[in-house]
């Protein structure tokens, strides 16, 4: 039972059964790590590894603890941390996935760093569900947004580390335009990129700046709770699904009567939340929320997408009468081993207000590039910047760019 353990690991101490941690009490096998409940429930179908006998101190017999990985991870500057039964544990280094010289992680191991971090009822959730997102928050240090899962191996996890610390736009080197932008009384703020592409420390930094510079009512519904805010001159209120609301859609209604200013909202998951937003942003707020689309064309595409082709006329003009700006963002890394972001964005000028009522969404990204008084760039143009700066390569700059025939005469021009 169990994968062969790879050459240069030491093999794991023989099998002892451990106490149940399933939700109903029952007799199991030698060697698995819980007893199976006894209604049908998830946690029967989990894949499991060998168990390895407890140490002394309640820590998996191999010493490692969770917050020594997390530890780890911080000082020297990863962002994720990657773990899962059969398989050793892993970090991102800006983007690069890292191998490290730990042992293979076993399923004692694996639910000691459970138990060491969560509590028994998340625990259970998990074998019950399969799926587990929370945070966790390890003081003075940093706090992690974690996805517990199964795989074909068994449990695993992966951890995305955010600094307790929230950086200033100024710290980030944003583009001026992103306080305009916050600074607006009411509309649809929408912060887009792929997964690990920074849209949560770039819209945490613009709240932020909402939060020191104006008094106002700040309410976020996020699931989880990442970047924790402290009311400065704003009051801010952070509530959790799951925690603080038992589901999102409520949450976000309830949140039109609790005389807000500013709204967020995390990702546009469906039709409901994207109703609610436009609705919310038409009514006198201002409302941030997140995609994973990687343009602003994109952007507007995808969200009349989600309404049926006889629908889609009402919401262009409700659309291009709400929407406050785009802005796309992907990671590169940089000439001195770190990451900038680059931006594409759109803001709704008279002519892009036009362009969607009319349907001519294809051709705004002219009207963007073409727009730079307005603080408006397309992110060919931001990559070159980042280049003309020196802060990136001509061969990140290539790779990165949408449109790279476009990019390589840019180069060739100024080569």
């Amino acid at each position: 039972m169990g994968r062969p353990i790879p050459p240069g690991v030491a093999a794991a101490p023989p099998q002892m059964p451990m106490p149940g941690l399933g939700s109903a009490p029952s007799a199991a096998p030698a060697g698995m790590p819980f007893a199976p409940p006894a209604r049908p429930t998830a946690s029967g179908r989990i894949p499991m590894m060998p168990a390895t006998p407890r140490g002394a101190a309640g820590a998996p017999s191999s010493g490692l603890t969770l917050r020594q990985l997390v530890q780890e991870a911080y000082d020297n500057g990863y962002s994720d941390i990657h773990l899962g039964v059969g398989e050793v544990p892993r970090f991102r280094d800006r983007g690069q996935m890292l191998l490290t010289n730990y042992p293979v992680t076993t399923t004692e191991m694996f639910y000691g760093w459970l138990r060491e971090s969560l509590p028994e009822s998340q625990i259970r959730q998990f074998e019950e569900c399969l799926e587990l997102d929370t945070a966790i928050q390890y003081e003075n240090l940093v706090r992690c947004r974690v996805n517990c899962f199964v795989s074909l191996l068994g449990p695993a996890l992966v951890m995305r580390l955010i600094p307790l610390k929230i950086l200033t736009l100024e710290q980030l080197r944003a583009p001026e335009v992103l306080k305009r932008i916050s600074e607006e009384h009411k509309g649809l703020v929408l912060v887009t990129g792929p997964t690990g592409s920074g849209k949560s420390t770039t819209l945490a930094a613009m709240v932020d700046y909402i939060n020191s510079n104006f008094p106002k009512h700040i309410i976020s519904i996020e699931d989880p709770v990442e970047f924790v805010h402290q009311s400065k001159k704003s009051m801010i209120r952070q509530r959790e699904v799951g925690i603080h609301t038992l589901e999102f859609a409520n949450a976000l209604k309830a949140s039109l009567r609790e005389d807000p200013d500013v709204i967020l909202i995390g990702e546009m998951r469906d039709r409901e939340t994207v109703d609610i937003a436009l609705k919310a942003g038409q009514t006198g707020h201002l409302v941030f929320g997140t995609l994973h689309t990687n343009s602003a064309v994109r952007t507007i595409e995808r969200l009349l997408g989600i309404y049926k082709p006889e629908e889609q006329e009402p919401m262009r003009l409700q659309l291009s009468e709400t929407l406050v700006a785009i802005i796309a963002q992907t990671l590169v890394r940089t000439t001195d081993g770190k990451r900038a972001a680059a931006h594409e964005i759109l803001r709704n000028t008279d002519a892009i207000r036009d362009y969607i009522k009319r349907g001519a969404v294809d051709e705004i990204e002219e009207l963007i590039a073409e727009g730079s008084y307005e603080g408006m760039c397309t992110m060919n143009q931001s990559l070159f910047n980042l280049y003309q700066e020196g802060r990136i390569t001509e061969e990140v700059c290539l790779e990165a760019a949408p449109r790279r025939n476009e990019m390589a005469q840019w180069l060739r021009g100024r080569i």
